[in-house]
C-alpha cells in the first residue's frame, strides 16, 4: 500500500533522542569515573552523529513528508519508508562503528552512506515538492534548507578525507569540521524548521507577517555561508575573509530586525496553535535563537573570538543551546500534538518535559560558568558532577515525555480545523 505511517516514525525519532540523551550521561558519567571499555573522543562522535541522523535528521524528513501529505500530494510515499529505514538502519551501525574505533574505516563508510541518502532523499522530496501547488513561501525554506544541507556533506567528506589519509593539519580538520557543523545547524536545521512552521501557517498569515518572513528567509539566505567563517577567525584567514565574516556577523542583526516582528505578529495573527504547552515550547526556541543570533555578533569581537572556539565548555553550551535550544524544542513543540489527549497523559508528558527542560537550563549555566572561570584561570568545583546530574534528568524527561507517545492528529490538521 501506498502508506506512510508518520506517528510510527515520529515514535521511532523520539526514541532515538532518548538513545542520543543516554549516550550523553554515559560521557559525563565517564568524564568523572573510571570507564575504561570506552573512549571518550569514540563516544563523543558517535553521540553527534547519531543526535544528527538518528534524531533531528529523522524527525524533519518525517514532518516534512506529512507536509505533502497534509497538502494532498499525490506521491508515492513508500519510498519514504524505504528511506528512512535504510536511514534508521544506518543511524545505529554509525553509533556502534563510531563507539568501538573512532573514526575508522567503517564509521566512515556508515557516515559516507548516510550523505548518500540523505542525496536520495533530497532528490525524492524536491521532485514531489513541486506537486505543492500551495505554499510558495514554505516552498523557498525548504529547497533552501535541501541546498544547504547538500552543502554540509561537503565538510563530512572533508573530514573523512583527511581521516583516511592520516593528514595531521589541525586547520584542514577544524575548516571540515566546522563547515559541516555550521552548514547543519545554521542551514539544513534551521531553514527546514522555519519552512515547517509556515507549512503549518501560512494561509492563515496577515500580509504584514508575511512580509517580515520573506525578510528574515532573504537576510538568512545572504548570511549564511559568510557567517560560517566567524566560526574559523582564529585560523589566520586573509583580511577581506575577516571583514567579509564581520560584515555578515553584524548584518546577522537584520535577521532580529524581521524576526522578533514575525513572531509578535504570528502571535496576533494565530491564536490557533493547538496546547499551551507547545506554545511555550516554541517561545523558549525563539529566545534559544535570538541569544544565538546575539552570540555570534559577538564573535565578531576579536577579543571574544579568541574564547568562543578555544574554550570548550563555551564551544559546547553554543552547540546545546543550537541543537537542544532551537531544533530539538521546535521539534518537540511539533510532536507534542500527536500525544493523546487524556489529562493524564498530557500531565505525565508535561511533566517529562518539564526534567529534560530543567536538565537543559542547569547544564547551560553550569556550562557558561564553567567558560567564565576557565577564561579566568579558575575551575568550577563539582562541576562534573552537576553536568552528570543534568544530563541525567535530561534523558529520565525525555523518556518519560516518549512513554507517552500515542498516535493522534498532526499539528498541521489540528491549525487548519482550528482556524475554520
Amino acid at each position: 500500500m501506498n502508506t506512510f505511517n508518520q506517528y510510527r516514525w515520529l515514535k521511532i525519532a523520539l526514541i532515538n533522542f532518548c538513545v542520543v540523551a543516554l549516550v550523553g550521561v554515559t560521557m559525563r558519567y565517564k568524564n568523572i569515573y573510571p570507564l575504561a571499555v570506552l573512549d571518550q573522543k569514540s563516544l563523543m562522535h558517535g553521540h553527534s552523529h547519531f543526535a544528527f541522523v538518528g534524531w533531528v535528521a529523522m524527525a524533519l524528513m518525517t514532518i516534512m513528508v506529512i507536509v505533502l501529505k497534509v497538502n494532498k500530494v499525490s506521491a508515492n510515499y513508500k519510498k519514504y519508508n524505504y528511506l528512512l529505514l535504510s536511514e534508521l538502519i544506518n543511524a545505529y551501525a554509525m553509533l556502534i562503528s563510531f563507539i568501538i574505533e573512532g573514526y575508522g574505516v567503517w564509521s566512515i563508510i556508515f557516515s559516507t552512506v548516510t550523505i548518500l541518502l540523505s542525496y536520495i532523499f533530497i532528490y525524492y522530496y524536491l521532485r514531489d515538492l513541486r506537486l505543492l501547488k500551495a505554499l510558495p513561501l514554505t516552498k523557498i525554506w525548504l529547497k533552501a534548507a535541501m541546498a544547504l544541507w547538500a552543502v554540509s556533506s561537503l565538510g563530512a567528506f572533508g573530514l573523512a578525507y583527511l581521516m583516511m589519509t592520516h593528514n595531521k593539519i589541525q586547520d584542514l580538520y577544524f575548516m571540515s569540521i566546522y563547515l559541516f557543523l555550521h552548514f547543519q545547524y545554521n542551514g539544513w536545521f534551521l531553514f527546514a524548521c522555519f519552512g515547517l512552521f509556515m507549512a503549518g501557517v501560512e494561509k492563515q498569515l496577515h500580509p504584514k507577517s508575511l512580509f517580515y518572513c520573506k525578510r528574515l528567509l532573504l537576510m538568512m539566505s545572504i548570511t549564511v555561508a559568510p557567517t560560517y567563517f566567524l566560526s574559523i577567525l582564529w585560523l589566520h584567514l586573509p583580511r577581506f575573509i575577516i571583514y567579509l565574516a564581520d560584515t555578515a556577523g553584524i548584518i546577522q542583526l537584520l535577521v532580529l530586525v524581521y524576526f522578533i516582528p514575525l513572531v509578535y505578529r504570528i502571535g496576533k495573527d494565530l491564536c490557533i496553535i493547538p496546547g499551551r504547552t507547545t506554545k511555550q515550547l516554541w517561545q523558549l526556541s525563539c529566545f534559544a535563537f535570538i541569544l544565538k543570533i546575539v552570540l555570534q555578533v559577538f564573535s565578531t569581537v576579536p577579543y571574544l573570538n579568541s574564547f568562543a572556539f578555544s574554550v570548550r565548555p563555551i564551544v559546547i553550551g553554543y552547540l546545546h543551546l543550537c541543537f537542544v535550544g532551537i531544533i530539538s524544542l521546535f521539534l518537540l513543540g511539533i510532536i507534542l500534538p500527536y500525544i493523546v489527549k487524556e489529562n493524564e497523559r498530557l500531565q505525565a508528558a508535561r511533566f517529562g518535559l518539564l526534567l529534560f527542560l530543567i536538565g537543559f537550563l542547569v547544564q547551560e549555566l553550569l556550562l557558561l560558568l564553567q567558560g567564565v572561570e576557565v577564561m579566568q584561570g579558575n575551575i568550577v568545583r563539582y562541576a562534573g558532577q552537576i553536568l552528570l546530574y543534568a544530563a541525567l534528568c535530561m534523558a529520565i524527561g525525555l523518556i518519560w515525555f516518549t512513554t507517552q507517545a500515542k498516535t493522534n492528529k498532526s499539528l498541521f490538521v489540528k491549525i487548519r480545523r482550528k482556524q475554520e
